[in-house]
């Protein structure tokens, strides 16, 4: 009997292609890297943009002044171009080609104003053809004159690309240097490789800290920001889901008057008509109907561990009480009624209510230390509704609460859902007012 042995292999990937290690992938990737970052559209044209002038010093410059500092990275460029220039220039061999020698700094340099990436393979060119007419055997492979173009040049590419770019420049810069020390390097005595690298790292080091820094706060920037807007719509939403809740709780009670004035009011009649039974009846039926639906559709809004107040939905007539606490809080405020007092539905008298009670809350967060006055105006058609405060005394004990302005949201809100008017902003006093006017009807006119 023969025994056959099989040899288990790893499966063959789809396609037939072999399995790549991870470090493979990895290599892979970073060669993918440098052809992204130093390779495709090197020579890009990608001009510097002027710098922003609303910073806390530029804010303080003239007209012209402000305008000129708009070009200060620009200026900054050219400067440490032509110190290289003229580095360059004292470095050079023979005064013929002393200028020759200083353009070959200076180019590179300039050419980070229009084409970063393309300007450090200018510099890498431009380095041994300036050693050629180098007159110093010390310095190599980067002369005076190539030693701060370099530097500049990597300088200025790593801040205005990204550190991944930053790095693989350092890299290159590493080859060049090696390569120039061992191939090139005859008749120099010394090799300025180590200094070229150290430098460099530390200027690319910081530099990829502030792009680290700036990043970060451009996310936290961005979050505050969405954090925001999340803050404001859920405050918009609590806000509507108040108003559902009290307006369940108004609407509820009245269809439950209707339902309980119709069962009864057959008896209130002796020998009533049978068409007379039946109307009540169908509006007995239809009250409870409506009751049951507003409750299924409206009750959703309740959290589950929110309970219905048991004492009665404030109105204008609670306002003195409100007033008083406010008072007692520290907040001098008058109250002034004009026109025929006379009660409004239920909604209207709620709104009014918490509009002032916000208003004042605000007052007292906002400005506190002022005086504020409320207005209450019955008029025909409505009800209208002026808070104004005066600005907080100079200098004040208390300091401002600040505030989101989330209570304006919310008293929007309210007028908004009885189609009413709302205008809020600054006074020309320093304070702020609040003028609101809410369309309504006596309570004996929407009965009838």
């Amino acid at each position: 009997m023969t025994e056959t042995t099989q040899t288990h292999r790893p499966p063959t990937p789809p396609g037939g292609a072999t399995a790549r290690s991870p470090e493979f992938r990895l290599a892979l990737d970073a060669l993918r890297g440098l052809r992204q970052d130093l390779f495709h559209d090197a020579f890009a044209y990608r001009p510097l943009p002027r710098r922003s002038v609303d910073g806390p010093v530029s804010r303080r410059l003239g007209g012209r002044a402000r305008q000129y500092a708009a070009w200060t990275p620009h200026a900054v460029v050219v400067s440490a171009g032509l110190l290289a220039m003229l580095v360059g220039y004292e470095s050079s061999r023979g005064e013929n080609l002393s200028l020759f020698v200083g353009l070959l700094a200076l180019a590179p340099v300039l050419l980070t104003l229009v084409r970063p990436v393309g300007a450090f393979w200018a510099s890498l060119v431009a380095t041994p053809v300036s050693g050629m007419f180098y007159g110093g055997w010390y310095e190599w492979p980067w002369p005076p004159g190539s030693f701060v173009a370099h530097l500049t040049v990597l300088t200025v590419v790593a801040v205005r690309t990204r550190p991944r770019t930053a790095a693989w420049m350092w890299v290159l810069t590493l080859v060049y240097g090696l390569f120039a020390d061992a191939v090139l390097s005859a008749g120099y005595y010394d090799t300025n490789t180590g200094p070229m690298l150290i430098l460099s790292a530390i200027i690319l080091l910081f530099v990829a800290v502030l792009h680290v820094r700036r990043e970060a706060r451009q996310e936290v920037t961005a979050q505050q920001t969405v954090t925001e807007h999340e803050r404001s719509r859920r405050t918009l939403l609590e806000e509507r889901t108040t108003i559902a809740r009290e307006l369940h709780d108004v609407v509820a009670h009245h269809m439950s008057v209707v339902a309980i004035q119709a069962e009864a009011a057959p008896y209130r009649v002796e020998n009533p008509p049978p068409e007379l039974e039946r109307a009540f009846a169908t509006i007995r039926e239809n009250a409870v109907a409506a009751l049951t639906e507003l409750r299924r559709v409206l009750g959703v809004v309740r959290a589950e561990d929110y309970e219905a107040p048991e004492a009665p939905q404030p109105t204008l007539v609670d306002l003195d009480a409100l007033l008083a606490n406010v008072r007692d809080a520290g907040l001098t405020v008058d109250k002034t009624v004009t026109g025929a007092v006379r009660e409004l539905t239920q909604g209207v008298e709620l709104s009014a209510y918490r509009i002032v009670q916000e208003a004042l809350s605000n007052t007292l967060r906002h400005a506190p230390g002022a005086t504020a006055r409320v207005e209450i105006g019955y008029v025909l058609g409505g009800l209208g509704l002026r808070i104004v405060n005066g600005p907080p005394p100079h200098p004040a004990l208390v300091k401002p609460s600040p505030g989101a302005g989330h209570g304006i949201t919310g008293m929007r809100e309210r007028v908004t859902m009885l189609n009413g008017e709302m205008t809020a902003g600054p006074t020309d006093e320093g304070g702020y007012e609040v003028t609101v006017f809410l369309p309504a009807a006596t309570v004996s006119e929407g009965e009838a």
